[in-house]
């Protein structure tokens, strides 16, 4: 779209919503049949997209991408008439008779800007809870996965309504241009940089911005952990998407005592998922960008690398790693890592390990594995997080009814199931008083008798 396009577009989408016409649930409701029908016919097509853009695998394309949002669509379906319903609210008794609630209305035309790391769903899940609301959307797909921004741009027009949703691909100027438009509501998906530029021209407008951003998701690992289940799943949720997930382990602080343990558990776990030769490996993915590939490539610098390791530019290609014990304050540990490494800090105890996470930003997820009680507790009770796993890694993912978001620098709002109909939609309170009984209590002229009233019933 050229620039010159972008306002003209944005205005006919507002003139769109003002007609009512997204107010409808039936309406709402057939664009996300059409979402579903977008999804299952254009499976192969998408899925050729994120292998192009990221080498992703079939069965993580469906389970991330396609699965995900049919997934979101029928729980949305299934539950947006109840979420639309009038909420009833307590009344007081001075305000008797009468009903309080709060009615969901949509919020206007909104803006959803995807990442590149799930193209699809990041873009497509965001869209579902605005249209569930009653929204149109303008949607923005990451120029860095290419293919994936080309198809919505081609799929989207064919199945769901061209008055109420557009695409817009680009880069940094398009992206501009549409901060610059007043939207109702913009939600983001990406980094913590991008996110400031995104909440300050929001600002102008004053529009209210759900961000999801990411930061070091730490993983606590005790003593007391199933340390083979433990390798299973940390494997399974740091190195799928070869790592460029933002709820995925950032680093592992292990109790020292079974240190040894976990990590040759992790080893074998690599092994049995990709094969000795993972490069090979038709289930593992690449780096999105060259650019990507030199920041993730420089952290191995200086390390001490105890598997893996192996890069290879031309591919994009970089091997799961281990790194024991790395600086603290090196580039490893102090940026969000994005990619297949995984450092390992040994640590007397849990204690010791909840000290180092809250010296540092709150994280978009935090994982701990662990039978102890008291070490739960601890662990629940002294740290902030976005979300939380216990004893998994990003299963949370797959609950529809638990929100998903970021605290701190890790992100604001939240959004899946109600939670992500509720960012898209004004609460707007109402009262209803009846005509009956209408005291003089409240009005003037005042006397202490009347205060004295006024005083009970408060």
């Amino acid at each position: 779209m050229q620039l010159e396009a972008i306002a003209p577009t944005v205005s006919k989408l507002q003139q769109y919503f003002s007609t009512g016409k997204t107010r409808e649930i039936s309406w709402r409701v057939e664009q996300l049949k059409q979402i579903k029908k977008m999804a299952i016919e254009q499976e192969s097509l998408i899925m050729q997209a994120l292998k192009k853009d990221l080498n992703k695998c079939e069965s993580e394309s469906w389970t991330s991408e396609v699965g995900y949002v049919t997934g979101d669509v029928d729980h949305t379906i299934k539950k947006i008439r109840k979420w639309a319903k009038p909420r009833k609210i307590p009344t007081p008794i001075l305000a008797q008779p009468g009903k309080s609630y709060q009615l969901p209305e949509p919020l206007g035309t909104v803006l959803i800007i995807g990442a590149w790391n799930y193209p699809f769903q990041l873009v497509v899940s965001p869209m579902i809870a605005a249209i569930a609301a009653g929204n149109c959307a303008v949607l923005k797909p990451s120029e860095l996965a290419a293919e994936t921004s080309k198809v919505l741009a081609q799929i989207v027009p064919q199945y769901l309504d061209k008055e109420a949703f557009a695409v817009v691909e680009g880069d940094v100027p398009e992206t501009t241009e549409l901060l610059k438009q007043k939207f109702d509501h913009i939600m983001y998906t990406g980094g913590e940089n991008v996110g400031k530029i995104v909440m300050k021209a929001a600002a102008e407008h004053l529009t209210p911005v759900t961000l999801e951003l990411g930061g070091k998701s730490p993983c606590f690992v005790s003593d007391s952990a199933n340390l083979d289940v433990t390798a299973n799943r940390i494997v399974w949720s740091k190195w799928m998407n070869a790592g460029q997930t933002c709820v995925a382990p950032d680093y592992v602080l292990v109790d020292k005592k079974v240190s040894a343990q976990l990590i040759e558990k992790l080893k074998q776990k690599i092994t049995a998922f990709y094969g000795q030769d993972i490069q090979k490996s038709p289930d593992y993915g690449r780096i999105i960008s060259d650019r990507h590939q030199a920041r993730i490539s420089s952290y191995l610098d200086n390390q001490n690398i105890i598997f893996g390791g192996s890069v290879d530019n031309d591919e994009r290609y970089i091997e799961p790693t281990l790194i024991l014990n790395p600086d603290t304050g090196s580039p490893i540990m102090t940026d969000e890592i994005f990619g297949p490494l995984l450092p390992i800090i040994e640590v007397d105890s849990m204690s010791q390990a909840v000290t180092f996470v809250n010296s540092r930003p709150k994280p978009l997820a935090l994982y701990l594995f662990n039978k102890d009680a008291s070490i739960e507790d601890e662990v629940m009770l002294n740290t902030s997080a976005g979300n939380v796993c216990i004893n998994d890694g990003m299963m949370f993912m797959v609950n529809a009814d638990l929100p998903f978001g970021g605290v701190g620098n890790s992100g604001m709002g939240s959004y899946h199931g109600q939670a992500g109909f509720d960012t898209f939609s004004h609460l707007k309170t109402v009262m209803k008083r009846s005509y009956f009984m209408d005291l003089d209590v409240r009005y003037p002229p005042f006397s202490a008798k009347k205060l004295n009233m006024i005083k009970r019933l408060l």
